[in-house]
């Protein structure tokens, strides 16, 4: 088995770890092979779950699925799961039914527990689809997976060469871009988010580039009570989501 990870679209053979994103992955039906280290506790039924799917489970060592798992927190199971597969921006919008929105775009996200912080906020808050540059930005790595608490198994996520350009696009088909900002005037929960509406979150401590900026049609900030001057990105993407959410329930 190969244990790397590519991010062209059906590249790569993922590995997931953890016990939530390994359930998740059994749920979701991409589970192919379930490794687990013998000595690891409390993991009953999770093979039990795996073995009345027919999905294969292999014991192993902890060194070895700390290797697999590449630095990040495996709790002594994992599964190499059914690959990933990154879409185009098109086909992308093609899942999604009219006024179905918003999407979320993260613009330069380097810090992989950070992104999946951001597509477990997404599915959560109801986003039905993330769009990632594919460079300068944090790969769906087994961190990320892990971070995304197993979310990444539900969430559409598209892969673009540029994300201004991508911005136009989604403007030609009738989206409105909201870009956060923590230098902007305009609150975050003064924008009607009702619209059907594509929101943008910038990297850690950089923000938007200047580029996505000026794609944005509004640029929002969340009000900060303390001398902190922002937040980070899955924080303030969740704080975006939820409130388009809250406004489409009221």
């Amino acid at each position: 088995m190969s244990d790397g990870w590519r991010t062209r679209p059906g590249e790569r053979q993922a590995f997931v770890p953890g016990r939530r994103p390994v359930e998740e992955a059994l749920k979701a039906g991409r589970a192919r092979k379930i490794v687990w280290a013998g000595d690891a506790k409390g993991l009953h039924s999770l093979l039990e779950m795996a073995r009345q799917q027919g999905v294969p489970v292999e014991e192993t060592t902890v060194q070895e699925l700390d290797r697999l798992s590449r630095g990040a927190r495996h709790q002594g199971i994992g599964a190499v799961v059914e690959p990933y597969r990154l879409l185009t921006l098109s086909e992308l919008l093609e899942g999604i039914p009219p006024g179905e929105v918003p999407l979320l775009v993260a613009a330069g996200l380097e810090d992989p527990r950070n992104l999946g912080a951001l597509i477990r906020s997404a599915h959560a808050a109801g986003a039905h689809g993330l769009i990632l540059p594919s460079r300068r930005a944090a790969p769906l790595t087994p961190a990320v997976e892990k971070a995304a608490a197993g979310a990444l198994a539900y969430l559409p996520v598209a892969q673009v060469p540029g994300i201004p350009q991508a911005l136009q696009e989604l403007k030609k088909k009738g989206l409105w871009v909201v870009g956060a900002d923590p230098q902007a005037r305009l609150l975050y929960w003064d924008l009607d988010l009702t619209l059907p509406v594509v929101l943008v979150v910038g990297s850690e401590g950089k923000g938007l580039p200047r580029l996505v900026k000026e794609r944005c049609d509004f640029l929002a900030a969340i009000p900060m009570a303390g001398p902190v001057g922002s937040l980070n990105a899955s924080v303030a993407g969740a704080l975006f989501l939820f409130e388009a959410r809250r406004q489409r329930r009221a």
